[in-house]
């Protein structure tokens, strides 16, 4: 290699490739002025040495610098001159490095990882009972309760995931980790690293350099790189991986470059200067931005896109391929020297996984590091790779050694790898009942299947395997263990560090949030701009105690506005959390760090929110005129402010799921309204509740707010008849100590809880875990299958429990004897009577043909502030082509070089940017409503609705499109047929769930997505990327699927990353797209794919295919950018001189004028099924989404019936006392908040429920199954029943324990208003989500609403006092009406007299103004308001679509 080479290169002759004469006058002098500036450097103290550098600049001159002050443009050339194109210089500037620590003889540390006997094991429920039905729910609470007391035995089962493996990974060397989908991968690379779930048992031993692991701390030494990517979706991929590497520091870095040039100093040794820059700056803590940081960014070829945001659900960020190196790179900024990586390559094509694995490979090797890579579908070159393969199945390790002897022990076995088959995919289908027999080599001997068991047994006698043996048998020698190889501190850098890191992550989020706060500020100043007009001075009068109450009620009204104006940090403390507990875990920084910015970084916004407030309320509303007083109320509210942010962020921890949080939100803002001493008044409560009243904050709140304003010179004035101020009547009145001490009460009590609620959020966050993953439903067959390979039984397994299928189960695992039959043609007999019996509907075969399509969307702001002009950046470039029926097309390219954007526009997928160009369809123009009732797309993001089985999901979707005259005994057989087509007929009654959270796996989410599109029996389907996230064998399932389809005569094309041999062979046609979509190759790849090498060899200066080479990685390879650079062709220029080209224009050219005798495809209606049948499916399907989804339901059950035991004790016998006005108010104040509560309470829980409901809905729309009607009826009619139980719980408690009167009339108002109250509640919450992009903005919209209602309500100020010009929306109101109803209908009627006096039917009509004969009116507004909210809904879904593409 060059390495020999490179030593001789001395540090001088950097500037002979400068093409200078290399001995000319100039170059010696900068070389002795090089050399003076080196020996001044080596002088100074080694604190300040490895502080200095010499920096060369572009033009040639060498200046000393401060590597602290490196900035970004040095940085960037710095790495330019070391590492100009990662696939060729990072090894030899990796070999520069090493070699220059190895000329002064240090040692690099080392870490050998062992495990003994690793045992692990899960517990499940089996069956039906793992579904989240309520009942199960319910059942399941009460069991795990009574089991926890020791009452009953649990019914939960252990399921073995890891038995008794045993084994070493060596440093130096790449291990591949191998195995089916769950063979326990994840679970042996988890408790390697130390990071196994609490919930699981684990016995056994795991050894770093024979130190166990709580010797040291193994989140710092090693480190996991996880399969899920869980980013802050408003960081850039630069800002990421630069916190990341703050956090994680620099490890035994520093100390070791301090070595180093001490020893360099002692021999008079002279580094490369850019090495020397380049070490130092990678060693130095505390940096923001580091140069390891930009050279992994290269390294991973994540350049293209560092400074786009990574983007989530909401904003558009990075492709899937790209996220996934980002939590690569993540973990490899850190120090760590074991790695753990977890399926890093999914959703990579094959040359950019080969170049990643390849830059590792580099470095592990050079480096001495130890890594454990598990991936999904290794092509055989990055197989290559690797120097060892553990090969896990059903838990157990079958093979563990050397790359090279694998094969030998299979053969040994008496299996043979085929030609032209990746090994990685032969193992991992070799140990597997449905693939072994094809392999079997002996054909003297008869097959019979080796169980798991055997073959570990096997191994064990194998060479291999006894050496393995006798190396575990040794124990590693402690001594041996560099000092510096294990971490022993539990963070990475200083706390000073980590908190300044986490404030500048924290600075930076809030600025990139900006809109959330401006949107809040707004809000904020439009309820203001109200209650101001409210309660403007000219109408607010200081004569008699009720005068009083309507200021009272404006003091109540604006704390409870600051309070809620901190609600939005719940949701924003949520969607964090995730990154949170994933940075936690992975010890970047310890809670507090977390948390305190926050909290510091709120004070400004709370000082903000404060002073406008009170500059706009305070002297319109006519407050007490004194300066003093309008200074203590803004310091009170800016105390009350900074506790509700600190409680809502409480609550966000507690909670830790949107929904729950919520409800506790709530629950505790409810606790803290009601005993805040307005809605209810002190001498009101209850004994048993007093301890309630002296702990809620808002009640301090409330007292200092009330002294400080009633005991202002404006009130001292005595009235008639009475020997008090009138401001003291007015506290007392309302049972508020008069008693001018209470406003420093108040703001002590407030800033304490301040403090409190924001030091159990630390804790909150320190000690929970987020939720557990609710597994997938385990089967009884699958729990006998993982004992039985435990102990190693055979069990027969019934792939549908009917006995007459596992008669054919040998027949049919020897059908898939041959390769080409396991993805290629349909040809063996059994599967064929199959197929024609499954294929039974007919459909007319189709072609489609396009001509110079372009797309083009508007500049993203970015790209126009670094100074690009044009308007629009186009995204693909004319691409022309056809696809025609029975054959499969396969959509290739880089990332980024636009697969899913073509496929979108060909299907009508696009809902922004411009499209130009012709689309024809079997020679007729395309028109998108007819032509999403014949073609299928399946989205790369498998979308279902969670809550619903497999076999409903496919149940749904072939009633709402197939044609009507399809009966239901042939849809019925029709799904099954697509079932085994797709192979999902053992997981009929699992549940779908979400994505990355619970129930499928992604490769059966992807059969899913298959299936769903096939039930509709399409003539055309486009799949996108049906293979990323899956290993070889599940791929190969999807990919027999889509063969299978294929054969029937369909049209179809997949967009694919990075195929193996076989998945390629599987194609017939390719349409190859360069980065920039521009198309560079369209026609038929031919057999083992000789027309395309072909095509591409012709090419001058390209270099052969290699024999047995993945056809598909070497044709990505020879077009790449770099490629292209360096033969000096444009491949777009050569394709459109071809002859294929010529070609491709003719057949589209032929494609595009209709056949003779054919006609336009038309069909009566838009949608398959009548209306009427399409609100039935989707009024079914969200019954069982219901049924099964606990979090909303019975937390909404749970919620209420709090609720009401709570309001009954608080209000207990409150209806019956009529002895004063007060306790009236008391009544009404207990509907108010009821009201305002539970309808809250069903408004937000409503909100997520919708968002992810509707994201189906999009999918489904879009492929026709209904139309927004059917989905509004189902959404709004399902929540009929719910609200009525919820309603019959609620009302029953209450009404019983307050006391109402016990008459037939007077119940049902109650009961009848409550229920429509609640479900326009319901529908609000619905509404509001229909109307904004994703329930976060809804929570925040309908939340400004909620302000307002709350004014109106009549509650806080009834309508005979609201200003003339405010009195319109008191009638607009819908809280009102409710409030309305409930009051007259209670008291309206009733003769009683008060202690003053007035009858209690007058006092309701002269102060409210409530009439009883109008009681019918105001049930006819409240059942409309219910009506309105459900068709705006309804309107709103079909309107708008908020899903950008």
């Amino acid at each position: 290699m060059e390495s020999g080479s490179d030593a001789r290169i001395g540090s001088s002759s950097i500037w002979r490739s400068n093409g200078r004469e290399a001995f000319s006058m100039s170059s010696r002098e900068e070389d002795d002025e090089e050399a003076l500036k080196w020996a001044a450097i080596q002088k100074l103290p080694t604190y300040l040495r490895v502080r200095r550098g010499i920096l060369t600049q572009d033009d040639g001159q060498s200046r000393e610098i401060d590597i602290k002050n490196l900035g970004f443009v040095e940085r960037r050339n710095l790495l330019e001159r070391l590492v100009k194109v990662a696939e060729e210089d990072n090894e030899r500037f990796l070999l520069k490095l090493k070699e220059r620590i190895d000329r002064v003889g240090l040692e690099m540390p080392t870490i050998e990882v062992r495990f003994e006997h690793l045992n692990v094991e899960a517990e499940a429920y089996l069956g039906s009972r793992a579904l989240p039905t309520l009942f199960n729910f319910s059942v399941n609470f009460v069991e795990g309760l009574l089991s926890n007391l020791h009452i009953l035995p649990s019914r939960k089962k252990p399921l073995p995931i890891l038995n008794g493996v045993s084994g070493i990974i060596k440093p130096k060397r790449m291990t591949l980790l191998l195995g089916p989908p769950s063979s326990g991968k994840t679970t042996l690379l988890l408790a390697l690293a130390g990071k196994l779930g609490k919930d699981l048992k684990f016995s056994g031993r795991v050894t770093y350099n024979g130190h166990g692991m709580e010797e040291f701390v193994p989140q710092r030494t090693s480190a996991y790189i996880s399969q899920y990517d869980v980013h802050i979706g408003e960081m850039t991929v630069r800002e990421t991986l630069a916190f990341s590497a703050r956090c994680q520091g620099v490890g035994p870095r520093y100390e070791m470059l301090a070595e180093l040039s001490r020893r360099e100093k002692e021999e008079n040794i002279k580094p490369d200067p850019d090495i020397d820059i380049y070490m130092k700056a990678a060693a130095l803590e505390g940096q923001e931005a580091s140069v390891v940081t930009d050279y992994i960014l290269k390294i991973l070829g994540l350049e293209v896109c560092a400074d786009t945001m990574v983007g989530d659900e909401m904003v558009r960020g990075i492709s899937g391929g790209e996220k996934k190196r980002v939590t690569t790179g993540e973990m490899l900024v850190g120090p760590a020297r074991a790695l753990f990586m977890d399926e890093i390559s999914t959703g990579l094509d094959s040359s950019t996984t080969f170049q990643i694995v390849n830059s590792l490979r580099q470095s592990i090797h050079i480096f001495n590091g130890t890594a454990l890579f598990s991936l999904l579908q290794p092509a055989p070159e990055t197989y290559e790779l690797f120097d060892d393969v553990i090969l896990l199945s059903d838990g157990q390790i079958v093979y563990q050694g050397p790359r090279e002897n694998v094969l030998d022990f299979f053969e040994f076995m008496g299996f043979k790898c085929p030609e032209r088959k990746g090994v990685a995919d032969f193992l991992q289908e070799v140990t597997s009942r449905k693939d072994q027999e094809q392999y079997w080599a002996r054909i003297d001997e008869p097959y019979s299947f080796i169980s798991v068991k055997e073959f570990v047994e096997a191994f064990q006698s194998f060479h291999i395997g006894q050496k393995l043996g006798d190396d575990l048998a040794i124990p590693f020698d402690k001594s041996k263990s560099h000092p510096g190889a294990l971490s022993k501190d539990k963070y990475g850098v200083s706390k000073k560090e980590l908190l300044k890191a986490c404030v500048s992550r924290e600075y930076l989020l809030m600025k990139r949030n900006l809109f959330v706060h401006a949107f809040k500020m707004f809000q904020l100043i439009f309820i203001g701009f109200i209650t101001v007009t409210i309660f403007l001075r000219t109408e607010m009068r200081r004569d008699t105690i009720r005068d009083g109450g309507i200021f009272m009620g404006a003091l109540f009204f604006i704390l409870v506005t600051i309070t809620f104006n901190g609600f939005a940090d719940l949701a924003m403390t949520i969607l964090k959390l995730p990154v949170f507990y994933k940075q936690r875990d992975l010890l970047f920084y310890p809670s507090w760090a977390y948390s305190l910015p926050a909290w510091i970084l709120r004070i400004p916004i709370s000082i903000l929110d404060a002073t406008v407030w009170i500059l706009m309320s305070y002297y319109l509303i006519g407050f007490d005129p004194n300066v003093g007083r309008f200074f203590k109320q803004y310091l009170l509210l800016l105390c009350l402010s900074q506790m509700a942010s600190a409680l809502f962020r409480l609550m966000g921890g507690l909670g830790r799921n949107i929904i729950v949080a919520n409800t506790c939100g709530s629950f505790a803002t409810l606790t803290v309204l009601v005993m805040g001493g307005f809605i209810l008044t002190r001498d009101s409560v209850k004994k048993w509740w007093i301890w309630g009243y002296w702990i809620s904050p808002l009640m301090y709140g409330q007292n200092a707010i009330a002294v400080n304003e009633f005991l202002g010179k404006s009130w001292m004035h005595i009235p008639p008849n009475s020997t008090e101020p009138l401001g003291v009547l007015v506290l007392k009145s309302r049972g508020i100590f008069p008693d001018a001490r209470w406003y420093w009460i108040g703001v002590g009590a407030l800033i304490g809880y301040c403090f409190l609620f924001n030091f159990l959020a630390i804790l909150a966050l320190k000690y929970l875990d987020p939720f557990g993953k609710p597994q997938a439903v385990i089967s009884k067959e699958t729990l006998a299958q993982k004992s039985a390979s435990k102990t190693g039984e055979n069990v027969e397994l019934s792939s549908r429990g009917d006995s007459k299928e596992s008669g054919n189960e040998s027949q049919k695992s020897s059908s898939f004897r041959s390769l080409s039959a396991k993805v290629g043609s349909a040809s063996d007999a059994i599967s064929d009577h199959k197929r024609k019996r499954g294929m039974v509907l007919p459909f007319e075969p189709l072609s489609m043909s396009f001509d110079e399509i372009r797309y083009a969307v508007d500049m993203p702001q970015e790209m126009k502030a670094q100074g690009i002009s044009e308007d629009r950046l186009e995204l693909l470039k004319g691409v022309s082509g056809s696809f025609r029926p029975g054959v499969l097309t396969a959509l290739m390219g880089i990332s980024g070089a636009g697969k899913t954007t073509l496929m979108d526009v060909l299907a009508g997928r696009k809902s922004t940017g411009y499209v130009e160009g012709t689309i024809k369809i079997s020679g007729y123009p395309k028109k998108q409503e007819t032509f999403a009732r014949i073609s299928g797309y399946c989205e790369q993001t498998d979308i279902h609705s969670p809550h619903i089985t497999v076999y409903e999901s496919l149940l749904f979707s072939a009633w709402l499109r197939l044609p009507p005259e399809v009966n239901s005994e042939t849809r019925r057989m029709f799904i099954e047929e697509v079932m085994e087509l797709v192979e999902l007929t053992s997981l009929r009654e699992a549940l779908v769930g979400l994505p990355a959270v619970n129930g499928l796996s992604t490769e059966q989410r992807k059969r899913l997505t298959i299936a769903v599109e096939l039930v509709a029996n399409p003539s055309i389907i486009f799949m996108d990327e049906p293979t990323s996230g899956l290993d070889a064998r599940a791929a190969a399932i999807v990919m027999r699927t889509v063969r299978n389809t294929v054969d029937t005569g369909r049209t179809v094309v997949c967009t694919i990353h990075q195929p193996s041999i076989d998945i390629f062979d599987a194609f017939d046609e390719l349409l190859l797209l360069k980065r920039g979509g521009e198309e560079i190759y369209m026609g038929p790849l031919g057999r083992h794919s000789c027309h395309l090498i072909k095509y591409f060899e012709e090419i001058n200066g390209i270099p052969r295919i290699k024999d047995g080479y993945n056809p598909a990685t070497w044709m990505l390879e020879v077009t790449s950018a770099a490629q292209e650079e360096a033969l000096g062709v444009n491949f777009v220029d050569i394709y459109k001189k071809s002859e294929l080209y010529r070609r491709n224009k003719a057949l589209v050219k032929e494609l595009s004028s209709p056949a003779l005798g054919s006609k336009d495809i038309h069909f009566q209606t838009r949608y398959a099924q009548s209306l009427l049948t399409q609100c039935m499916s989707c009024l079914w399907k969200q019954y069982w989404s219901y049924y099964r989804n606990p979090p909303y339901n019975a937390v909404r059950f749970t919620f209420t019936t709090f609720i009401g035991l709570m309001f009954g004790t608080i209000f207990w016998d409150i209806g019956s006392k009529r002895t004063r006005e007060q306790d009236v108010f008391n009544s009404m104040g207990s509907m108010y908040a009821a009201v305002l509560f539970i309808g809250f309470q069903n408004c937000a829980s409503a909100q997520p429920v919708v968002a992810v409901e509707r994201t189906v809905f999009y999918r489904e729309r879009a492929a026709g199954m209904y139309s927004a009607l059917p989905y509004a009826f189902g959404q709004v009619v399902i929540e009929l029943p719910y609200v009525l139980i919820q309603t019959i719980i609620y009302g029953v408690i209450v009404y019983a324990m307050i006391g109402f009167e016990w008459t037939a009339a007077k119940l049902f108002w109650y009961l009848f208003f409550m229920y429509f109250t609640l479900l326009y509640f319901t529908f609000y919450g619905m509404m509001t989500v229909a109307v904004t992009p994703n329930h976060n903005i809804a929570a925040i919209v309908s939340s400004a609403f909620f302000a307002i209602w709350n004014l109106f309500s009549g509650f806080i100020v009834p309508r005979t006092r609201i200003p003339i010009w405010w009195r319109w929306y008191y009638w607009a109101c819908p809280v009102s009406w409710t409030l309305y109803g409930l009051i007259a209908s209670q008291y309206g009627d009733i003769k009683e007299k008060f202690d003053s006096g007035e009858a209690v039917e007058d006092f309701v009509r002269n102060y409210f103004d409530f009439r009883t004969e109008f009681l019918g009116i105001v049930a006819t507004v409240v059942v409309g308001i219910c009506v309105l909210f459900g068709c705006i809904f309804a309107f709103s879904i079909k309107a708008f679509n908020f899903q950008k593409r």
